[in-house]
């Protein structure tokens, strides 16, 4: 017998229109699926150290970029959690510190996720067709399929659930 596909999934946020309609596909894949979901923010303070070594934030400013970082990431996990509530899943958060592909994967690796998913990306033209350098860490490095959420319609379809 073949194992379901997606029995535990997580999503990443970072607050973009875009995480949160990866979110809103992963709580409709729950109540599609019957699989558990778990939202990830990161506050990236491998960006903070580096900017602080190379002298772009003093100390200061790093520890309260860092704190807003952490409020961020506290609100966006609430409104997540909010989001699923409505729709009657619950959901497991998680807040992690360092690089943001690094602590995805990590996670992944550690609760063993069948699928990540990851909210569309912009095309622009001064973008090169290029992923960015995030993206690619999490697809190259991650443990299981990465899923890049692309649903236009998601929020419509999010109303109808």
């Amino acid at each position: 017998m073949i194992k379901p596909f997606f029995k535990n999934i997580l999503v990443a946020v970072n607050g973009s229109d875009r995480s949160i309609k990866a979110a809103k596909y992963a709580i409709l894949m729950a109540k599609m699926y019957n699989c558990k979901v778990s939202v990830i923010y990161v506050v990236d303070t491998a960006t903070i150290k580096y900017l602080t070594l190379s002298k772009f934030f003093i100390q200061e400013e790093s520890a309260e970029y860092e704190k807003s970082l952490v409020q961020n990431g506290e609100n966006n996990l609430k409104y997540v959690e909010e989001l699923a509530a409505s729709k009657g899943i619950k959901i497991e958060k998680i807040m992690r510190s360092g690089s943001i592909w690094g602590e995805i994967v990590a996670v992944a690796q550690e609760k063993s996720f069948d699928a990540i998913l990851v909210g569309g990306l912009e095309h622009h033209p001064e973008d090169n067709e290029t992923l960015s350098r995030q993206a690619k860490e999490l697809i190259i490095h991650s443990p299981c399929s990465v899923i890049v959420v692309k649903e236009h319609d998601i929020d419509k379809l999010f109303k109808l659930a």
